[in-house]
């Protein structure tokens, strides 16, 4: 069709195989193969020109219909390729997507033709059947079929509610921390969870708590913590500002806490589109580790 719709734009079957870049023979074998199984003649041939039947007027407005449309979605995806736009659907957990927004701003802001859908689940999420982009998700990943890129690590600390401190004393060293109320991100169903810790001098030692509470919701665990409950192992920019309103005190800062590498899941890793590639770059930079200070206790 598009070899017929071409000669008839050219004039000729020689033009027409110049345009293509292929041999008047070519050019030729395939419009005959193109009536033989239409079963309609559509050119008229003679040794100066050629001309439409009336059938072939018809079927070449059809045909140059599909190609202006076959050219359009063409031009679609190169867009789609060179520049962000369309629908952007992201899954997150709740506790990371309190940090989209800004993260994403400067790319929504620059860039008018993109719109973004938030998917929030701490559950699992069928990437597939929600048409998802990109899904964000930190420690450790579930076995996916989806590319993972890492794109930065979570700082992670140990806190505790002044008012639970006051009641069960300050832990002045690791050894203390078995006595204490624990409370656990789990989202499975082991009784008990294992922390690693480094000390100032190195010494590494993994700690086995049985939580008192524990949530597969990170706003929830520090919602318990707050409230007086426990010790937790908490996202340092999630606490940011209870820390700072002296609703929760950082304990044991001479010991590191493992942070939690940051990680994207796409469908695939070459030929993303544009909106996925910037989207990406945009969360890397706001997911970088840097150094923080927060108000500690016990140090």
């Amino acid at each position: 069709m598009a070899v017929l719709a071409t000669v008839v734009e050219q004039g000729s079957l020689v033009a027409a195989a110049r345009h293509l870049q292929t041999t008047t023979s070519a050019v030729s074998q395939q419009l005959r193969a193109l009536e033989r199984d239409t079963g309609v003649t559509l050119l008229h041939r003679s040794t100066r020109r050629i001309s439409l039947t009336p059938a072939g007027e018809h079927f070449v407005a059809g045909c140059k219909a599909m190609l202006a449309a076959a050219q359009e979605a063409q031009a679609q995806l190169h867009r789609l390729r060179d520049a962000p736009e369309g629908e952007l659907r992201i899954s997150a957990t709740v506790g990371f997507a309190r940090q989209l927004g800004p993260a994403l701003a400067p790319l929504m802001a620059a860039h008018p033709g993109l719109h973004l859908h938030l998917e929030v689940d701490d559950g699992f999420t069928d990437l597939v059947a929600k048409r998802i982009d990109l899904a964000v998700r930190f420690g450790r990943l579930p076995d996916s079929s989806w590319v993972a890129q890492r794109i930065g690590a979570k700082s992670v600390g140990l806190y505790a509610a002044p008012g639970y401190l006051a009641r069960r004393g300050v832990p002045s060293g690791t050894a203390d921390l078995v006595r204490h109320d624990w409370l656990a991100l789990r989202p499975d169903t082991t009784p008990f969870q294992t922390l690693p810790l480094r000390g100032p001098g190195g010494e590494e030692q993994w700690l086995r708590v049985t939580p008192r509470a524990s949530s597969n919701n990170q706003l929830s665990l520090q919602q318990l913590c707050e409230a007086g409950l426990g010790l937790a192992m908490l996202g340092a920019d999630d606490v940011d500002e209870s820390v700072a309103q002296g609703r929760l005190l950082r304990l044991l800062p001479d010991w590191e806490m493992p942070t939690l590498p940051v990680h994207v899941l796409t469908p695939q890793r070459d030929a993303q589109p544009a909106k996925v590639r910037h989207a990406i770059d945009a969360l890397r930079r706001a997911f970088a580790e840097t150094p923080r200070n927060p108000a500690t206790i016990g140090a």
